[in-house]
């Protein structure tokens, strides 16, 4: 498994943070393998259940820290993770970092209604190389499906307690 990636040619993660013409914007950014700026946009329900996630999972896990809207450099460019829980060494090691250079153990993605199938199977893989342990994705529903390097799980091996659904 790698964790580090080459810069590639394009923007780097940090000149795509500082670019005054990018703030604000009502869009998710991230960057593709050739370094140029990829776009979505989100809606209210996708921000409030990866937030509910975010909580969840401190309240699960609380020996870690959790967040949402994290940059994970991985093989394909910046890829930004809608919530992520991490231990306490990994956030040491990742917190001041534009784009982390490892994945946090857990990182989740929240389908919206332009994510194809296999933009959301690229993702889950690409966590996976960059040193996440479990990918987990909730659909436009609330439904969380939980994946690790084997596959598809019933349930979390971190967070066996979380509950496959959550309300937004």
């Amino acid at each position: 498994m790698s964790t580090q990636t080459k810069e590639r040619p394009g923007l780097s993660w940090k000149k795509v943070c500082e670019d005054p013409n990018l703030q604000d914007l009502p869009y998710k950014i991230e960057t593709n393998d050739r370094g140029q700026i990829v776009m979505s946009p989100t809606y209210a329900r996708h921000g409030r259940f990866a937030y509910q996630i975010a909580q969840l999972l401190e309240e699960k896990l609380p020996e870690g820290v959790s967040s949402v809207e994290t940059a994970i450099r991985t093989a394909k460019g910046t890829k930004v993770a809608d919530a992520i829980w991490c231990t306490a060494e990994r956030w040491a090691e990742i917190k001041d970092a534009y784009d982390v250079p490892v994945a946090p153990e857990i990182c989740v993605e929240v389908r919206s209604p332009t994510n194809t199938d296999v933009e959301v199977d690229e993702k889950r893989q690409l966590y996976l190389d960059a040193g996440a342990e479990e990918v987990w994705i909730c659909d436009e529903e609330g439904q969380i499906t939980f994946y690790d390097a084997e596959g598809e799980r019933e349930a979390s091996r971190r967070a066996p307690s979380f509950p496959s659904r959550i309300d937004a």
